[in-house]
């Protein structure tokens, strides 16, 4: 997008109205981030987040919001949760499945639905167990029995709030609001990265600082290239003839993405290997075989074992990208829907060729997907190991920086898709 286009953007007046409107949420997003729940000790908190590494995963999907412990602690990340296992469940549950893939606009808007109620209870039982381990760690203080009522009360109403507001931006505003909330709670740390930088900052180190800052702009250069990167294959539609007239016999094409699955690879195979020594921690001091076990389990992190650590990381993301990918991605349900509309790839026969040709193509398309995803999610522990910047550890990879080049795209999209409406409407 040109300076031209972004002066543009403010002299339409519904276009300037929608991006003022986006701001005022995103600046009520950050100041209910800001309000602490009751009992919060920093000092505590901040060597909480140090011991338990999974909590700086779920921090990064509340949008920051954990990690101050405000009302809306738990941000969306309960609303991601049961969307994602909705999805899961639609391997299971055959009438789930037609709904999420079958049945159109309607079925996603019903699926959502399911997803907003699912929401409650998840936020209930993920408020009372983040409050109770907090309390049990010493983070937090003081909640006896009604305080603790108040406080899942309060920080589930959050999470609800939080998704309405999310469906406010995308009804009437710019991009993806629960994307953009997220990418809202990343970005406000960056004045707080900028200060740790200039503190930590050691004329020394200028060609560690040189290295890293090279590599975040080879790492930011790969993950727009590969987020944006599609495989085309190429659709005919037979020619239809009703009276005098001719209908069909157009061409199009059906974007593969190089990276489908997205983020969510990355959160299983991290969750997968951070929450069992989590587990491990508490039961750590038990007596016996069962303390031994724990203490074992809880001593394998990425400060002990680094490489045996990262390379198991690595496989695990490479293999859940297939995983993901194979429960939202059907080549027989596309398949069947070109079949049905008259449309064929060219030179396969309709149907079952027609899927087999989908899936060895998606398979591999979706090997290098995969690999550049394993990739990105150890580079910040790879990065990290031989420069000496940490404060911006955020920007070489996992998923805060997919999540920010992801919302960046998608929004630069929808504005230039607004200001074309626009000049086609003139014309």
């Amino acid at each position: 997008m040109n300076f031209s286009k972004a002066l543009q953007i403010f002299r339409i007046k519904e276009l300037r109205k929608k991006i003022f409107f986006v701001l005022a949420i995103l600046a009520l997003f950050r100041l209910m981030a800001n309000i602490p729940v009751p009992g919060v000790q920093v000092q505590d908190l901040e060597s909480f987040f140090e011991r338990f590494q999974m909590f700086g995963l779920v921090n990064v999907f509340t949008g920051g919001t954990l990690s101050k412990l405000s009302i809306v602690m738990l941000g969306i990340g309960p609303y991601i949760t049961a969307v994602i296992i909705l999805q899961l469940l639609t391997m299971i549950f055959p009438a789930l499945e037609r709904l999420y893939k079958e049945e159109g606009e309607a079925g996603r808007k019903k699926f959502n639905q399911y997803g907003r109620y699912l929401t409650i209870p998840m936020s209930i039982a993920q408020g009372y167990g983040m409050l109770n381990l907090l309390q049990s760690q010493g983070a937090i203080s003081g909640l006896n029995s009604m305080t603790m009522l108040a406080s899942v009360l309060t920080v589930t109403a959050g999470t609800i709030f939080l998704v309405w507001l999310g469906e406010m931006i995308s009804e009437r505003g710019i991009g993806n609001g629960v994307s953009l909330l997220i990418f809202a709670g990343i970005v406000s740390n960056i004045p707080a990265n900028i200060w740790q930088f200039k503190q930590s900052w050691d004329p020394n180190n200028i060609p560690g600082y040189l290295f890293f800052f090279a590599v975040v702009f080879v790492i930011i250069f790969g993950v727009v290239l590969v987020t944006e990167a599609r495989r085309n294959i190429p659709i005919s539609y037979a020619k239809r003839v009703r009276g005098n007239r001719i209908y069909g016999g157009a061409s199009t094409y059906l974007p593969m993405n190089v990276n489908p699955a997205g983020v969510i690879p990355i959160i299983f195979a991290l969750s997968i290997l951070v929450f069992p020594s989590m587990i491990a921690r508490f039961l750590a001091g038990a007596s016996g075989i069962v303390g031994h076990i724990a203490e074992t389990v809880a001593s394998f992190s990425f400060q002990n074992f680094p490489v045996v650590w990262t390379l198991i990381y690595f496989i695990m993301v490479f293999v859940f990208t297939y995983f993901y990918t194979m429960i939202t991605f059907d080549p027989e349900a596309i398949s069947s829907n070109l079949k049905k509309m008259g449309g064929f790839v060219p030179g396969i026969r309709p149907g079952s060729s027609t899927s087999h040709f989908l899936s060895y193509i998606l398979h591999r398309v979706l090997f290098i997907g995969a690999v550049f995803l394993s990739v990105v999610a150890v580079m910040p522990y790879i990065v990290q190991a031989i420069t000496p910047v940490q404060a911006f550890s955020f920007l070489v990879g996992g998923t805060s920086i997919l999540i920010m080049v992801a919302v960046i795209l998608d929004t630069v999209k929808q504005i230039n898709a607004q200001l074309q409406m626009r000049e086609y409407e003139t014309i």
